[in-house]
């Protein structure tokens, strides 16, 4: 999987919002001011190119829909991000913020309490 530009990501949000559509759908729910028909069909070929989306056939018309989930681009985008940034390091991005925003311990708990754990291990049951 590869990054998105700003346009392709920006295009994608839209798909991933309405599950399927044709580029007209795109464009109506893009900001002011509104791109050329041709530019948009343009960054829905090279999403198709990158893998990103497929698109159903009605003669001359074509219906895209997303090939990538918003969950799995957010996952891989974050990750990249993490990497480049912080070293890979998810201690390293907290304190960031920690730092940034000011945010003090209490509230720092608090958000990580109410983080949902992945592929726990932890034993649950009380037998």
């Amino acid at each position: 999987m590869r990054e998105l530009t700003r346009a392709e990501e920006e295009v994608m949000q839209i798909l991933w919002k309405l599950n399927k559509g044709f580029v007209k759908d795109i464009i109506e729910l893009l900001p002011e001011p509104k791109p050329a028909y041709n530019t948009v069909s343009t960054i829905v070929r090279i999403l198709e190119t990158k893998g990103f989306i497929g698109h159903n056939a009605y003669g001359k018309t074509h219906e895209y829909y997303p090939l990538i989930s918003k969950t799995d681009y957010t996952r891989f985008y974050f990750k990249n991000f993490l990497k480049g940034y912080f070293g890979g390091s998810f201690a390293g991005l907290v304190s960031f913020f920690a730092k940034e925003e000011d945010v003090d311990l209490k509230e720092l708990e608090e958000l990580l309490k109410n983080v949902p754990k992945e592929d726990s291990d932890e034993d649950t049951s009380n037998a």
